[in-house]
């Protein structure tokens, strides 16, 4: 693993194809009936639930720091008034995992040093 904090593409682009028209088929179906107690309509229009951080909210925090065990820039949002982490990027679970896999590359790079090291 590097230690470089360089960014890197993620992925590659994918490509949305676009709906066509409608089949002929589709075009002369025959209406369904349905009882209304078996029939589905459409809701009415509800406010969408946000689950979003206000936009305005002053008992927030920014916070980005460096996380040396995993090699990662770690960007927190905090609440004030608790001093909780409200969201992270990346996640407690993967920076372990990246300070994890980190430590073996280093473990196994000192194991390949010390072969081919020669004592004279």
């Amino acid at each position: 693993m590097s230690a470089d904090f360089s960014i890197r593409p993620v992925g590659a682009s994918v490509a949305i194809q676009a709906p066509g028209p409608a089949p002929d088929a589709a075009k002369s179906a025959v209406p369904t009936e349905l009882p209304p107690d078996k029939a589905v309509s459409a809701a009415a229009a509800l406010p969408r639930a946000a689950n979003q951080i206000p936009a305005g909210s002053s008992d927030l925090s920014h916070q980005v720091m460096i996380d040396r065990a995993a090699a990662e820039i770690v960007y927190r949002v905090v609440d004030n008034r608790t001093s909780l982490v409200v969201r992270q990027f990346p996640d407690d679970a993967k920076l372990r995992a990246r300070a994890y896999l980190r430590a073996q590359d280093e473990a196994r790079q000192e194991r390949t040093a010390a072969r081919t090291d020669r004592t004279a």
